[in-house]
């Protein structure tokens, strides 16, 4: 699945590939856990894109637990988002590019899993994930509660050594496709063979508190 990524392109690239500013307070993120607050980008019903930010984990509009009852939703599978109740809402009416720089997944055993971050091949500081996003007022107090969730396939032959699933990585066109809704659950395939690069990186990504967010995490280290 993807359940840790970073973002850590600066402000001008997400500017120049998808035309939005994201204002003064964007910072480097080294490694976003679920639940933390992310940037998506979504578009309105004349094309424009904004950028938007909210929970990783999505809630569903119809939801009437509380919060702290929400199973995991950071990722939605490309095989049965369409359908699952859970996003097949959200797969219709509310979907979005969710930028990164890189992901991790974790290799070996229980109690000594090595982390590898993976990024663009050709360097690239950005890749788009598929997302879907909602929106949700909590019965107790009515606040307002924007989330999103991160698409996920089947692995490419290259990934599966690592996992068994990816992130759907967009680009050019097929990132309008995703956004207008014309590309269906067909689209939603595993990145080609040669998408990405990898690299073992330090344990201390398996932590996602404070003092766990720096440019050490990305350096590569000598696997375990």
């Amino acid at each position: 699945m993807c359940g840790r990524y970073t973002l850590t392109a600066p402000q001008d690239a997400l500017k120049l590939l998808f035309g939005i500013d994201i204002g003064p307070n964007w910072v480097p993120r080294y490694n976003i856990a679920p639940t933390q607050n992310v940037l998506w980008v979504e578009s309105s019903s004349d094309g424009a894109l904004s950028a938007k930010s909210g929970r990783w984990g999505l809630v569903p509009f119809f939801w009437k637990k509380p919060l702290s009852d929400m199973p995991a939703t950071f990722n939605a599978r490309a095989e049965t988002v369409a359908e699952k109740p859970m996003f097949r809402d959200a797969f219709k009416r509310r979907r979005c590019i969710i930028p990164a720089s890189g992901f991790y997944e974790w290799t070996g055993e229980k109690g000594a899993k090595q982390p590898h971050l993976f990024t663009a091949a050709d360097g690239s500081p950005i890749l788009a994930f598929a997302g879907l996003w909602d929106r949700w007022r909590n019965p107790d107090d009515g606040e307002e509660v924007l989330s999103c969730t991160i698409v996920v396939s089947g692995a490419s032959a290259w990934m599966t050594p690592y996992h068994d699933r990816m992130p759907v990585l967009l680009s050019g066109s097929s990132i309008d496709a995703w956004l207008d809704g014309s590309m269906g659950p067909d689209g939603l395939k595993p990145a080609a063979e040669n998408a990405l690069r990898a690299w073992p990186v330090s344990t201390r990504v398996n932590r996602s508190g404070e003092g766990d967010d720096d440019p050490s995490l990305t350096e590569p280290q000598q696997a375990a």
